[in-house]
């Protein structure tokens, strides 16, 4: 199995590449975030990807820092906010306990995040540090884990750990529903908002307050 910053580079221009899967979803709750950010606010994203959804958001607040653990993901973040004249977005490399990075945010987002991570609590715990006293957690988390997956989503799971093995796959660690909502109460925050956007297989929103 390929180590997850391999794998991540490896396949970064495909990515940046492939279509959202469910449009809707992603845009609800891209305004749902939208919503909680104010132009005043420093935010931090964890797992940005090829920075898609910072670009949509770093024009509703003060500064946004979006992170990555692949390098190529985030060179292709940064050519497409240069070609987008963003000049409040920094595009900087480091896996999902942003070492190095500082704060306090007033907004730590992870999005399609916490079930590619070897420990999700762990980086619940870093996003918690890097807060400031009543800033946001806002995350969104794939959970095809109960019985409601349809039946093609878990044929895929089952085929997992060949795909992983072959280097086709990353290393995944999905939680249930209640487990993740616990993981994020014993981080230090009460959840404000949830919902699954999309239904099925459930992909859980999350947005929390730091104590």
């Amino acid at each position: 199995m390929k180590d997850a910053t391999q794998f991540w580079d490896g396949i970064a221009p495909r990515y940046a590449k492939s279509p959202i899967q469910d449009m809707d979803a992603y845009t609800y709750t891209l305004d749902r975030t939208r919503s909680y950010l104010r132009d005043s606010d420093r935010v931090l994203e964890l797992g940005c990807g090829t920075g898609s959804t910072a670009l949509l958001l770093a024009d509703g607040v003060d500064s946004y820092l979006a992170t990555d653990l692949s390098g190529a993901m985030i060179d292709i973040g940064r050519d497409k906010a240069a070609a987008q004249g963003t000049d409040n977005l920094e595009f900087r490399q480091c896996d999902a306990l942003a070492a190095g990075v500082e704060g306090p945010f007033d907004a730590v987002l992870g999005l399609n995040l916490l079930h590619l991570v070897p420990d999700a609590r762990a980086v619940l715990a870093r996003a918690h540090a890097l807060l400031a006293p009543g800033g946001l957690l806002i995350t969104k988390t794939p959970c095809p884990t109960d019985r409601s997956t349809p039946l093609k989503i878990r044929a895929m799971l089952l085929a997992l750990p060949i795909a992983q093995l072959l280097g086709k796959a990353p290393a995944v660690n999905f939680l249930k529903i209640a487990e993740l909502e616990d993981a994020v109460t014993e981080a230090g925050f009460d959840i404000i908002e949830t919902g699954n956007y999309p239904a099925r297989p459930p992909s859980r929103y999350i947005v929390a307050r730091k104590r």
